[in-house]
């Protein structure tokens, strides 16, 4: 197994455990056998109820969690104050989980990249393989197939020709066969799963099948058709020199990609403001830098709530 761990405040257990349990006892069906287990955790050290405390100071702050006593006579609080937390909840949990199934990939793939790292290798047939990150794969080579399963992320590959021995990469239900080409693969549901910089690949996928050339991507389609459209490439790819280009894409569709290059999770809570186009260039090293551009230069709001959280938007 080869790749490199990634540390920082997104790997804390004790925040990610404070964020679980604002989570459950805000939740409106918390028991009393929660209550009495979130008290033991809290008690059973010092950092526990710092943390604890400062996630729920950070969470009230931003939407005012659910208050737990009861409301004054002839009040309501508002339905904002209970939406937005639950947000954040569910966002912040997904980001555990995800953390968690990419430790459970790495510890399968021959060769991974961390969440925010780009790395490179030499495969035992002279190919080259670019991971991005979060990405972790398993070689099967053969005297007769070079074979790839890629578990999860995204991955480039410049190929040693070898007629008798197809470079085949598969993620989930998708097949890439190529004998000597440059491209890329995606194992993470993107409606662009495959593009192709040099040479041609032909992709099949539940019965359906592209011949891809130079130049073009795989489009899935709503009926799960397969289809090679014109595309620049060598921008998709950009990310092997750490850098992130888009050219009118929806803000919504940026914030998922720099959500892929940190821990936790990126929240849009502004449809509208979502909606907009952005054209830039981003270092992928350091999305907090973006997120700073994308607030000075569109006008929206970006609280850090924790390390594993961010909120875009405006929640009222």
């Amino acid at each position: 197994m080869a790749g490199s761990e990634q540390t920082d405040a997104g790997d804390d257990p004790i925040i990610e455990a404070a964020a679980g349990w604002v989570a459950r006892l805000s939740s409106a069906d918390a028991t009393e056998a929660d209550r009495a287990a979130f008290e033991a955790w809290r008690a059973a050290d010092p950092a526990h109820a710092r943390a604890h405390a400062e996630m729920e100071s950070l969470w009230c702050r931003l939407g005012q969690l659910p208050d737990r006593r009861p409301a004054p006579s002839g009040t309501r609080r508002g339905r904002a104050s209970k939406i937005v937390p639950g947000l954040a909840a569910a966002a912040l949990l997904a980001g555990v989980l995800s953390d968690r199934y990419g430790l459970t990939d790495r510890l399968r793939a021959d060769l991974w990249s961390g969440v925010g790292d780009i790395t490179h290798a030499t495969l035992p047939d002279g190919s080259r393989v670019d991971l991005n990150t979060d990405t972790a794969l398993v070689l099967r080579f053969t005297a007769g197939e070079r074979r790839i399963e890629l578990l999860r992320g995204e991955a480039s590959f410049d190929v040693v020709p070898d007629p008798s021995r197809p470079f085949t990469v598969v993620a989930g239900g998708l097949s890439a066969r190529a004998v000597g080409t440059r491209f890329f693969v995606r194992a993470d549901g993107s409606d662009s799963p495959v593009g192709v910089a040099e040479g041609r690949v032909d992709v099949v996928e539940a019965g359906r099948r592209a011949l891809v050339s130079a130049g073009q991507a795989v489009q899935r389609g709503g009926d799960s058709s397969l289809t090679a459209t014109a595309a620049n490439v060598e921008r998709d790819m950009a990310w092997r020199e750490g850098r992130l280009l888009f050219a009118g894409q929806t803000l919504a569709t940026v914030l998922t990609e720099l959500g892929r290059y940190r821990h936790g999770r990126i929240l849009l809570l502004d449809r509208r403001l979502g909606e907009r186009r952005v054209t830039g260039a981003f270092d992928a090293r350091d999305t907090d830098e973006a997120l700073d551009v994308i607030a000075a230069t569109m006008g929206a709001r970006v609280w850090r709530v924790s390390p594993l959280l961010v909120l875009v938007g405006s929640p009222f």
